[in-house]
Formats: C-alpha cells, structure tokens, sequence
C-alpha cells in the first residue's frame, strides 16, 4: 500500500501534460520514447543468465502487454478526450483487475457487475459534449483496451512474482518488463508512425523525459513492486486512487472545460462502484515479506 499511493499522486499530473504538452506529435513515438527511456534507467539491472530463456520471454511478454500495448492505445485516445476524461474512463480498470483475478479462481461475484455497470453511468456523465459522439466513442474504447491491457499485465506479474523471490531482484525482473514494453511500442512506431511529425521541442523533450524517466520509470517499478505485496481487492481500489487526484490537476492546473454538476454527479456513482466492488472482499492484506 505504502507504494501504491504516492504513485498515484505522481501519475495525477500526466494525463494533462500528454494532452496539453505532447497532444502534436505521433502517438506510437511518443509511447516508444516514453519506454525507451524508462528501459535505459534499468538496462543496468538487466541479467540474461540468471533467470531461464522462458521466465525471462513471460516476463518481456507482460510488459509488452502492461505497458507497450496499454501506452499505445493510452495515448492515442487523447487524439479523442480530454486529459480529465482519459482519467475517468479508467475507473473500469479496478473491476478488470478483480474480474480477471476471480476469473482464474474460477470465482464470480455478482456484485462487481452492478459496480461495473454504475461505472459506466458514472463514466458517461462527466462527457458534455454528447455521449453517442463518434469521437468520444472511439476514445472511450481506446482507453477500455488501455485498462483491459494495464490490468492483465499487474495480475500476471502479480501471479508470477511469487515464485521468482529467490532468483533475481526487483529491478532485475523489471528491467525484462521494460524491455517487453519497449520492443512492443517499436514494432508499432518503426514501421507505422509519422517520423517526420516528430519534432519535439525542449519542453516537450523535458516532457518526456519526466514522463519516461520517472513517472513511467520510478512510477511502473513502484507500482509493481507494491502490488506484489497487496491482496487483489486492495490492488483493484488503489487503481482508483489517482482519479480524483488526476481530474482535479486537470481542470485547476491545466484549465480544461468541464461542466462541474456533472463533474460531482459522476465522481459519485464512481465512488459507489468502487464501494460496491470492495465491500464484502477480505479486509486484511496480505503481509509483505521479509
């Protein structure tokens, strides 16, 4: 938990320095940098002979799932929403992370289906500019991807790690998600992306590197690192952590249009999903180890 929350408050500020600062230049560049960048911090960590040829490709493959995919569908749905809607619309990703964890367990409970459907309700709210829009139906599905990706990344890693305690360090075994997240955004941008769209200048470049060096950097290894040591339920809440955090950097620093009824109407329904999708789930988390 301890890692999971100032994490959160550090991710508050990227949806509207994506949106306002790097909305001109390609998307599957901009993704691949952002990891590129987040790679070379623990490319120094990185040990081929320590772990097997086939722990070390599962690894690679969750990344590229957690993080090269997601950042390539994230950020191509600012082309679509707004910086504060892209954060709204991840209020889904708590209930993808449970669902998928109880769907393993072979588990369903009902409960998370009202939560998942007031979600929804409450996402649709807070869009002022018409819910049936294509424009917004197309971002809307764009960050859907984004979560679906983001979630099945933390519950395979959260599932793995366990089993890799003794072999490697946890930088060591990011490094390989890293590496998963970069050559997935390379495949994409090398052959597909608008290179010559790609003329960043300082503050965009200084933009990218905050955003590559430490929120994707110091942020994913937290992250990682924290929900390996956390139950399922208490994963899925902290996703939600940095919504009402991320909509209010949004609208009072970077100034974006919102019709504030809807705001509160919809910050509300959000907060009953969550309640609803927590309550009755095991209180105690597990313990971290030694």
């Amino acid at each position: 938990m301890l890692y999971l929350l100032p994490v959160s408050l550090l991710w508050a500020f990227s949806p509207g320095l994506i949106k306002h600062f790097l909305g001109d230049l390609p998307s599957p560049v901009v993704a691949m940098v952002r990891l590129g960048l987040t790679f070379l911090v623990f490319a120094p960590f990185l040990r081929p002979g320590l772990l097997a040829k086939r722990t070390s490709a599962w690894l690679a493959g969750i990344g590229a799932v957690q993080f090269g995919l997601m950042y390539l569908l994230y950020l191509q749905a600012f082309k679509h929403l707004q910086g504060h809607e892209v954060f709204l619309f991840t209020i889904l990703t708590p209930l993808y992370v449970v669902l998928l964890d109880a769907a393993i367990d072979n588990k369903f409970v009902p409960r998370h289906g009202l939560a998942a459907l007031l979600s929804v309700i409450g996402a649709g709210l807070i869009i002022p500019r018409g819910v049936g829009t294509a424009d917004v139906m197309i971002g809307f599905l764009l960050v859907q991807g984004a979560n679906l990706c983001f979630a099945a990344g933390q519950v395979a890693y959260k599932r793995t790690r366990p089993a890799l305690a003794p072999k490697a360090s946890d930088a060591g075994l990011f490094a390989w998600l890293a590496l998963g997240g970069f050559v997935a955004t390379a495949l994409v941008a090398a052959p597909a992306a608008d290179w010559s769209a790609f003329t960043p200048d300082a503050t965009q470049w200084l933009v990218l590197a905050f955003l590559g060096l430490v929120a994707s950097g110091v942020g994913f290894f937290l992250w990682n690192l924290g929900l390996a040591r956390v139950n399922a339920g208490t994963l899925a809440a902290m996703n939600n952590a940095k919504i009402p955090l991320g909509v209010a950097v949004s609208l009072l620093v970077f100034r974006e249009p919102t019709h504030l009824p809807r705001l509160i109407a919809s910050l509300v329904l959000l907060g009953a999903a969550v309640w609803i999708a927590e309550s009755g789930r095991a209180p105690a988390a597990e313990k971290e180890p030694a």
